[in-house]
């Protein structure tokens, strides 16, 4: 391993939120200390194709991507069954995959296999932690299991969301308000606010747009919005709490208000909810983040009932670094600057990397060192 550790950042990416990636990829990039990285970039296409390094490069630096990309995917061959992942071979040596790619194809589990598959430590959860913190019926069903309080549901699917009504499920969820939500979707993208049985119907036929599985949640009342950030592998910390006022009761923190204007918003950093109230959204949001098998970074956000009672919406487990991202933020006003922030989840995923590095997945006797610890060994020693 050379005296700077060589990065291989991804951004962009198949999903909604390929714009939001980029921007959060800049912040962190210009946020990390070049002392101690050397980083090259790789765009990963609309259509999921990782452009090289050069031509990456300058769509980072604000170039226009379409023509970028069209030019790029000219040059390859594209017939190659690796062409997606091809580019990657212009780096001798990464010591550390950092993907900053949300949603599809980034959050889900698929990079993270490809990462396991190459041998190389990244950041963020594992691949099953990831799959199953993205699809928002597993996650709820973990979550019941480790009885941690979340809201009520009712699962759809393209097989029969036909025998649901909107007037049935308000029957059985107990509440007028419903928000429809696709399974396995990121930041609020094929979510739906619904209060009668005709946006209930847009609603489902917008959600099954993006996934198979559908979730019909009960809306609290009178909810307050709020989040936290937690940070490690085995032993994982929280920061301090954030909070969003919304300017009126019947807008939600949906995806203009989270990435594009969030003018309307009044951001609350850190936010006051009394001693009792923190430590019982602290102690929900760190056992989830263990019941989940999570690693690494991951941003938790919570609702509280008008009565004041948590529930937990959803884990994020690559949560956005944008200008008014609030993961970065609530480590500020916790006393981790983004430096230092950026610093600790690279050296987070190389620890899981080591530690996963002794496992064996054959047959060792006892005292035996066995050949993936051997070739971890030898790689840090050089």
């Amino acid at each position: 391993m050379s005296e700077k550790l060589n990065i291989a950042m991804l951004f962009g990416g198949n999903s909604s939120e390929h714009d939001v990636s980029k921007r959060s990829a800049r912040n962190i990039y210009d946020a990390m200390d070049k002392e101690k990285y050397n980083v090259t970039v790789f765009l990963i296409s609309k259509d999921g194709i990782m452009i090289n390094a050069a031509d990456s490069k300058r769509v980072f630096d604000g170039e226009d991507e379409d023509t970028i990309v069209a030019e790029a995917k000219s040059k390859m061959d594209l017939k190659n069954p690796l062409a997606p992942i091809a580019v990657l071979g212009e780096m001798s040596e990464i010591d550390l995959f950092y993907p900053v790619v949300h949603g599809n194809l980034g959050e889900d589990g698929t990079l993270q296999a490809l990462f396991r598959l190459l041998q190389k430590p990244y950041i963020g959860p594992g691949t099953a932690a990831s799959a199953m913190s993205f699809d928002k019926d597993l996650t709820k069903r973990i979550l019941n299991q480790a009885g941690i309080r979340n809201t009520k549901y009712v699962l759809l699917t393209d097989q029969n969301f036909q025998d649901y009504t909107y007037e049935g499920l308000v029957k059985e969820l107990g509440t007028e308000v419903l928000f429809v939500k696709a399974a396995k979707q990121g930041s609020s993208v094929g979510i739906s606010r619904v209060t009668n049985a005709a946006e209930f119907e847009a609603g489902v036929k917008d959600a099954l747009q993006y996934d198979y599985k559908v979730l019909v949640e009960a809306a609290l009342n009178k909810p307050r919005e709020v989040f936290i950030s937690i940070l490690g592998n085995e032993q994982p910390r929280a920061s301090r709490l954030g909070g969003i006022v919304l300017p009126e009761q019947d807008v939600w923190y949906d995806y203009n208000n989270k990435f594009v204007d969030a003018s309307g918003m009044v951001f609350e950093l850190p936010v006051e909810l009394g001693d009792d109230l923190e430590k019982e959204i602290t102690d929900m949001a760190l056992n989830a983040y263990k019941a989940l098998g999570l690693v690494g970074l991951t941003r938790m956000d919570f609702m509280i009932d008008a009565d004041g009672t948590p529930y937990l919406g959803e884990p994020n487990t690559l949560p956005g670094f944008t200008n008014i991202s609030l993961y970065p933020q609530m480590w500020e006003v916790s006393g981790i600057s983004y430096t230092n922030l950026i610093d600790e989840i690279i050296n987070y995923g190389l620890a899981e990397f080591e530690r996963n590095a002794k496992l064996s997945y054959d047959f060792v006797s006892l005292g035996e060192e066995h050949v993936g610890e051997k070739k971890y060994n030898a790689e840090r020693a050089k």
